[in-house]
């Protein structure tokens, strides 16, 4: 069990990046830290992005729950990630929201839907009953995909680093 934990722990300071350079490196090492660096800030902004994307949709739902109205809307235009609609307000205007519908996958042209959206926004509308519990899976998902890239892409420029290393790859004269 021990040996499997050091192993763990040499693969993981061999992969992972540090941010200070070592005595003696390489001009080809240090583009390669830097490269490293790179991708695991790349692979944090990419799960920022799904974080802020699930924070969007909780926010959006509260706000449509702090002053919801309901109507009955028409599917104007049905795509996977964004449908329009139209509905008309207890108080007779005609909404087509700019941004299209929350949560819209499994709309068809022509359905008529019911709908929830801010009386104070009615631009901010959601499938009824459907909520942001939906953003997860897709989110996730993306943070997910993310990181395996940016594993492979470290595990790629940890294999360079050892050829480097090895002697394998010519050294720049000007190291």
């Amino acid at each position: 069990m021990s040996a499997l934990l050091a192993r763990l722990k040499a693969l993981w300071q061999f992969v992972i990046p540090h941010l200070y350079g070592e005595p003696g490196e390489t001009r080809r090492g240090r583009v390669l830290r830097r490269i490293r660096i790179g991708i695991v800030v790349a692979a944090c902004l990419v799960t920022l992005q799904s974080v802020l994307l699930m924070v969007g949709a909780w926010r959006n739902d509260r706000q449509i729950e702090r002053h919801m109205g309901v109507a009955e809307a028409t599917v104007l235009d049905a795509g996977p990630r964004r449908s329009t609609i139209e509905f008309v307000t207890p108080d007779r205007v005609t909404y087509r929201p700019e941004l299209g519908v929350l949560y819209p996958s499994e709309l068809e042209n022509g359905m008529r839907i019911y709908v929830e959206y801010d009386v104070n926004n009615p631009d901010l509308v959601r499938v009824q009953d459907r909520d942001a519990s939906l953003a997860i899976i897709p989110a996730a998902s993306i943070a997910v995909v993310g990181w395996l890239v940016a594993g492979a892409a470290l595990g790629v420029t940890a294999l360079v680093q050892r050829r480097i290393d090895s002697g394998a790859v010519p050294q720049d004269a000007t190291s």
